[in-house]
């Protein structure tokens, strides 16, 4: 899969149904069909979301200065509340969090912010 996919702030794009916008889109709409393609050959599938959902909730933690290490979160167990620090523990909270409203999304339908 090719991933040479660049961000591009809304203000730069100008018009939102330009041809670049368009391109960009069957662009992402091809590489989440390639995803999806590898993904059903995956024997659990659920590792590779574990394992995305945690690298979010380690990025988005370090805006509010909670800083961990991939070892630390790799070494520490959610189901057995076993953490190797306080921040490793935070972040686990919060992709628990994401794997939380993306079921009630898939169960309900809706997305809201009622929990």
């Amino acid at each position: 899969m090719n991933c040479d996919y660049k961000f591009v702030p809304l203000e730069q794009l100008g018009d939102i149904e330009s041809k670049a916008v368009l391109k960009a889109t069957a662009r992402a709409h091809q590489a989440l069909g390639e995803l999806k393609g590898l993904a059903v050959t995956m024997p659990n599938q659920y590792l590779l979301l574990a394992t995305l959902s945690l690298q979010e909730a380690k990025e988005s933690s370090e805006i509010e200065n909670i800083i961990t290490t991939q070892d630390d979160l790799y070494r520490s167990n959610y189901q057995s509340q076993q953490f190797l620090s306080t921040s490793a523990k935070e972040v686990h909270n919060y992709a628990q969090a994401l794997q939380a409203g993306f079921n009630t999304i898939n169960r309900t339908g809706l997305l809201t912010n009622l929990f």
